[in-house]
């Protein structure tokens, strides 16, 4: 089994745990909210599920592997979405407003958009055992 492959399933295992969890938050939070509903708060599991499980169970799938860059920043992305979420369900059912609350979907949105960039950045692989001339040090 490839390290990338470990990595992966990894990754996908968090977003299933998470994915469940904002589930049985949500669930208690509704329960216990007076009968005032937020469909942030209800459908916030949808965030991990939809961007979390449901990718990376294609990519095992087809057996394409992402690097540890893009799965850090999309994770990044999907855990700033879903706390937003989370908060603005929280507001919602409190019956208040926050001006702060666009700083989630545009953060969410900006790590979307660097996970994007990221696949698109080929690193250099290193090399291992070569040795400086003086021209190279020069640089």
């Amino acid at each position: 089994m490839y390290t990338s492959d470990k990595m992966l399933k990894k990754h996908l295992l968090f977003n299933i745990i998470g994915t469940a969890f904002l589930a049985l938050f949500g669930a208690v939070y509704e329960l216990f909210s007076h009968e005032v509903y937020s469909y942030f708060m209800i459908y916030a599991f949808a965030i991990p599920l939809m961007m979390g499980v449901l990718p990376y169970s294609i990519l095992l799938l087809i057996e394409k592997h992402p690097d540890k860059v893009f799965l850090n920043l999309w994770n990044t992305a999907i855990a700033t979405l879903s706390t937003g979420s989370v908060f603005a369900g929280v507001l919602a059912i409190y019956g208040t407003t926050n001006s702060l609350i666009i700083v989630y979907p545009i953060a969410g949105g900006i790590l979307m958009l660097l996970s994007f960039v990221s696949l698109f950045i080929k690193k250099k692989p290193r090399q291992v055992g070569k040795r400086m001339n003086h021209y190279d040090s020069a640089i």
